[in-house]
């Protein structure tokens, strides 16, 4: 077997350009005996951290995480765009060329912060059809970086396939100059593209034996290597298909992007080496390059992330954020529980006391300062009028939060756990979920970005990915399947979250009978290839992200197209590994319509004049008699969570009389604890016994009938 490393590698974060995601590309590496694999995506290195954790682990038979028996070394890399003049000119300095490509390789710690910044400023600053960089950031940024000129769309092919040899070359010395000795390689590939597919002269294998012979005139070193795109040979049909999805073509057009034959996958060293028989030197050369790049990727531990924080000036008087946090909660406990306060007693020890503990807990855990940030912008925010939503998720458990005002919800009326938000003995950040009022997010986004600086404040990117409908659609109309038969199909696959194919199919016969029919086996074939693969970048809709310093010190960063705002190029779930906390900005239409309602409820004057949904009473009116009444009939259309046609009918049985029986059935209505929603209807009207599974638990369980939520 010949060793051989793959250094040009394409994935599905080459959004609707490579057919095969980043975990599939590891357990190929794996089985092919591979111990070294790059990532070189176009313009990006969106998946950058998961092909890091994909190279370590990947899913077994039941989809769970489990450590490779071989681990494949993980190189960081990207095929960045070059533009030929400067980055900020918007249009090509030669013709049509605003691009070229150059495959970057982070061989160090140093060479993998410097890619971070080229892939942020060819978002930030060099932007034009594509993200691009230029040769004046290389020279700056080029440290820890070794270079290869890339595929026949690099400078340098490109000059030979124009005929202009002497420029090629001068270009290769250039580079090397750039990046330094033994750091530029001449990239040589063989796909078998005639020289009538490149509209020139030249067939790519003209083009091989030219770059051989300005490394033998500079001694520029060469490498060999494959332009990957797809898993296997036979997945050169799904990768077009995907070209057509991605060009918004139908298979049957003659002018559209195309790639040559079927010889863009991820080949073995064997395979490699019988392309290459010629140029030994640039096989041996890709274990050279591979042994010298590091995976010595920065991962920060958990109980590191507080010292990662943004700083929090605290005003003077106080000699460091721990006190002036307790300061907070003490001053703003009064004004939450007056009666307790005025009343003294037990009951005002008690709130005291958990202050007191949580206040501890919080400051052992370091999270000082993500409190004090959090209460910051949310108090900011209701000092403008800007509704916040009261508090969602476990951080409704924790009576300092309700006391800094971050929440709106008593933790000790409805007996709410602050463990299930922050527990000594389970390390994890904390993690509130806020919600705005669309009208007025944007406004507390500027104002933390104008507090914290620019540069430091971002969001986080999210992708769309080809789900079991879309892929229908969008391969069917590659395929010239008209509208109506596929959607006919879609019909056939159940809506929400976690839906597949093989859950569709599994669920619903019909399918299977369809795909039996000529006319859909092909897209049903493609469909299942193509399912779950990254289909475009967007914002996600309420994470925003804090740096102690600028952001590009942590992450690559992207410019998102359609709202210019600038966002990380790590999903959520690598964030907090690279030293940055993910807080929440969620824009709810809800808190809209709420403040509108009220506005137009206070034009009535007299008794509403000051109406406040906050001054509710939750049970004992005449009104809420009628809203439990309306509940109980199963007329909650477009009441949040309560909507579903089954929970209609679940609240038609309950009739629910009050906010903690709401709260009951709301919890209850999950995949698992539905089962005990018959137990907890028949306990409450009488028709069965009330029973508990420990005489101990009758305190707990009585309000919810002996059901455990």
């Amino acid at each position: 077997m010949t060793d051989f490393v793959h250094l040009h590698v394409h994935s599905d974060y080459s959004l609707q350009d490579a057919a095969v995601s980043v975990t599939s590309l590891a357990d190929r590496a794996e089985k092919l005996g591979m111990k070294h694999l790059a990532l070189t995506d176009h313009g990006n290195m969106f998946g950058a951290m998961e092909f890091i954790a994909a190279c370590e682990e990947t899913l077994d038979e039941k989809g769970e995480h489990v450590k490779r028996k071989n681990p494949v070394k993980p190189i960081i890399g990207c095929e960045v765009y070059v533009a030929p003049g400067s980055r900020f000119e918007k249009k090509g300095a030669e013709g049509d060329n605003k691009y070229y490509h150059l495959v970057l390789l982070a061989a160090s710690r140093e060479g993998y912060f410097n890619l971070v910044k080229l892939c942020s400023f060819a978002y930030t600053e060099g932007f034009y059809h594509r993200p691009r960089v230029d040769d004046e950031l290389l020279s700056v940024y080029h440290n820890g970086i070794i270079a290869l000129s890339a595929c026949v769309s690099g400078e340098i092919p490109r000059l030979i396939r124009a005929g202009k040899i002497d420029e090629a070359e001068a270009k290769a010395r250039r580079y090397r100059d750039i990046f330094g000795d033994d750091n530029f390689y001449l990239e040589i590939q063989d796909h078998g593209i005639p020289a009538a597919w490149l509209k020139g002269a030249l067939s790519q294998k003209d083009i091989n034996d030219a770059v051989a012979g300005i490394s033998l005139r500079t001694g520029i070193p060469l490498v060999a290597t494959n332009d990957v795109h797809y898993l296997k040979q036979e997945d050169a049909v799904s990768h077009d298909i995907l070209l057509c999805i991605g060009t918004g073509k139908q298979r049957s057009e003659e002018r559209r992007k195309k790639y040559y034959g079927d010889q863009f996958y991820l080949k073995s060293g064997d395979e490699m080496a019988a392309l290459f028989p010629e140029y030994p030197e640039a096989l041996s050369n890709t274990l050279r390059i591979a042994e010298r790049c590091s995976a010595d990727i920065p991962r920060v531990r958990i109980e590191d992330l507080p010292q990662y924080l943004p700083e929090f000036k605290i005003p003077p008087g106080f000699a460091e954020p721990d006190a002036y946090l307790r300061h907070l909660v003490l001053k703003g406990l009064p004004e939450r529980y007056p009666v307790e306060k005025a009343e003294g007693g037990s009951r005002w020890e008690e709130i005291q006391e958990r202050a007191g503990y949580e206040l501890d807990v919080i400051i052992k855990m370091n999270f000082t300062g993500y409190f004090l940030i959090v209460a910051d912008f949310i108090n900011w925010a209701k000092e403008r009028d800007i509704p916040v939503g009261p508090g969602r998720g476990s951080g409704a458990g924790s009576i300092a939060a309700y006391s800094l005002k971050i929440t709106d919800i008593d933790p000790l009326k409805y007996d709410l756990l602050f463990e299930r938000f922050l527990n000594p003995e389970r390390r994890s950040m904390p993690d509130f979920d806020v919600d705005f009022a669309n009208e007025g997010r944007d406004d507390v986004i500027r104002y933390v970005t104008e507090k914290y600086g620019k540069e430091r404040v971002g969001q986080i990117i999210t992708f769309g990915t080809l789900g079991a409908k879309q892929v229908i659609k969008d391969v069917a109309r590659t395929l010239s399947i008209s509208i109506p038969e596929s959607e006919m199909i879609t019909r056939l696959i159940p809506n929400g979250q976690g839906v597949t194919l093989a859950k569709a199919f599994a669920g619903e016969p019909k399918l299977a009978e369809l795909e039996e029919d000529s006319r859909y086996t092909e897209l049903f074939t493609l469909a299942r290839k193509l399912e779950g693969l990254n289909r475009h970048a967007s914002l996600h809709a309420a994470g925003v992200v804090i740096g102690k310093s600028d952001l590009a010190q942590y992450v690559p960063l992207y410019r998102d197209p359609k709202t210019g705002s600038v966002a990380t190029q790590y999903t959520m779930g690598y964030l907090e590994k690279c030293g940055l906390v993910k807080m929440d900005f969620l824009g709810l239409k809800t808190l809209d319509v709420i403040k509108h309602t009220e506005q137009l409820i206070r034009q009535r004057g007299g008794e509403y004049s000051d109406f406040s949904v906050q001054n509710i009473p939750e049970s004992g009116t005449k009104e809420s008699d009628a809203v439990f009444r309306m509940l109980g009939e199963g007329r909650s259309f477009e009441v949040f969570q309560f909507e579903s046609e089954g929970m209609r009918n679940i609240l038609k049985q309950a009739k629910p009389s009050s906010i903690k029986e709401l709260i009951a059935l709301n919890a209850l209505y999950r995949p698992g604890p539905m089962d005990n929603i018959p137990q907890f209807i028949d306990s409450k009207w009488g028709r069965r016994a009330i029973e508990y599974p420990d005489p101990s638990l009758e305190e707990v369980l009585k309000e919810t009938y002996g059901v455990i939520t």
